[in-house]
């Protein structure tokens, strides 16, 4: 186990954290969580644990604690995200050949609500850095607007035998084994000439058109996540549920209100259908169930972990470049004294992303799927020396390959009774536009138009 020590200094960052990160470094050693400008990014290792199987959120946690206890922490700043940080993503499925992993950074760059800071991390013995903040605050990427030229490929499942896939899982709802189930399927995406594909470039288009998700990247997994699996602050404890989807006509949507309700009548952007697609949206039975599944799941885990939860009676529509979701927001206040890593341990896996009652549908999915998830749908974010931190779920999201010249992109949705198989084929596609655009797959324009289904 080795001993860190950590240094914190406040210092002035304006514009982009991603332009500081170095063009050259392994992609798989870039950490981000960034949201609306604001966050962390982070490059190199100081240390890093992996874990796989059941056990592998305890392991996981028990490395961090005895890692933290020993740790040096010089923090002049002390606000959530400064001092020593680890960065986690976690495997959907504990029986996935894909590893889990926390990782410590060397260096980080954060801002929040107009402060910023610096951290340093030296291991054992090691000098510190001669590099000063300032020096490094003044280096930017030139290479950030750079694309690399890669191709999609047909994943696991073909988007043609993705209809009879759901088909099937409608049919096993309605012999009684579960009452929902999640299904996801991927696309494999190449670099054209065989090199490394780098991701700074992917991150900072997330980062831009996707500004009010988080945009992360841990080991290889990167993507923009609207789903808030757990934030612990303070004592509070906050999970943002979504479920239920609908895709957005066009650009000239009207732009979302904080609610659902007093919603506009008409859709002039999309005349086959009059009807506001949130408005739609709300009033969907199929939408509403799935979202009252996933709502009592994430209720039931943290109820005993919280005191005073509070649970919306109602969803809100939470509006992104490609889509409207069903959202409701849980608070409460913590008891149990547990880490933000335990939290999203308890939490996961919620009824957004695997269904209805959990161990069957669970194991639906590894019937049907005919893929290992990986990463994708686990838990994904960061903790800090006192336990606190931001954990989302890994959506809208692609995995690097181990040789880091191809990755893997997801895409899901929640299937019930009422589900249909053409329109989950669907849903899928708008959902895979996030990291279609990020990988210049598809040209920009206000909304842009996912490839036709293969």
């Amino acid at each position: 186990m080795p001993r860190l020590r950590v240094r914190s200094v406040a210092v002035d960052v304006t514009g982009d954290l991603l332009t500081r990160v170095p063009d050259e470094t392994d992609p798989r050693d870039v950490v981000t969580w960034l949201r609306d400008g604001d966050g962390m990014v982070g490059w190199g290792r100081a240390a890093v644990v992996t874990s796989r199987g059941p056990a592998r959120f305890e392991r996981a946690e028990k490395w961090w604690d005895a890692l933290r206890s020993t740790a040096s922490v010089e923090d002049e700043v002390r606000l959530p995200g400064s001092g020593l940080v680890a960065f986690g993503s976690f495997a959907f499925a504990p029986e996935s050949c894909d590893k889990s992993v926390l990782v410590v950074p060397r260096v980080l760059i954060g801002r929040r609500d107009g402060l910023a800071w610096v951290t340093h991390v030296a291991v054992d013995e090691e000098p510190w850095p001669t590099e000063h903040a300032s020096e490094l605050l003044a280096r930017t990427n030139p290479l950030l607007d750079q694309l690399d030229p890669v191709v999609e490929n047909v994943g696991s499942v073909s988007a043609a035998a993705w209809p009879e896939v759901i088909s099937r899982a409608i049919a096993r709802i309605n012999a009684g084994e579960v009452d929902k189930v999640v299904l996801a399927r991927d696309a494999q995406i190449q670099h054209r000439h065989g090199d490394v594909v780098r991701i700074a470039p992917v991150l900072e288009r997330l980062a831009g058109r996707y500004a009010a998700t988080w945009t992360f990247s841990v080991d290889g997994l990167l993507g923009a996540t609207p789903e808030m699996l757990v934030r612990l602050q303070g004592g509070r404890a906050r999970s943002r549920v979504l479920a239920g989807t609908i895709r957005r006509a066009g650009s000239g949507d009207h732009p979302a209100p904080a609610s659902g309700r007093d919603l506009p009548a008409g859709n002039a952007a999309d005349p086959e259908h009059p009807v506001d697609p949130r408005l739609r949206l709300m009033t969907s039975e199929k939408d509403l169930e799935e979202h009252a599944y996933a709502v009592r799941s994430v209720t039931e885990a943290l109820a005993p972990h919280c005191s005073d939860l509070h649970v919306p009676e109602a969803p809100y529509v939470l509006e992104l470049p490609d889509v409207y979701h069903l959202a409701s927001d849980i608070t409460g206040t913590m008891v149990s004294g547990a880490t933000s890593l335990r939290l999203a341990a308890a939490l996961h896996p919620s009824a957004a992303v695997c269904g209805t009652p959990t161990s069957a549908a669970a194991l639906i999915i590894s019937e049907l799927e005919g893929m290992d998830r990986g990463r994708y749908a686990g838990p994904v974010g960061w903790l800090d020396g006192s336990g606190d931190g931001d954990w989302g779920i890994a959506l809208r999201c692609g995995e690097l390959s181990p040789d880091r010249r191809s990755l893997r992109i997801f895409a899901g949705g929640g299937i019930v009774a009422a589900s249909d198989p053409a329109a989950e084929l669907a849903e899928t596609e708008v959902k895979l536009t996030a990291m279609r655009h990020a990988l210049g797959l598809i040209p920009e324009g206000p909304g842009g138009t996912p490839p036709k289904p293969r």
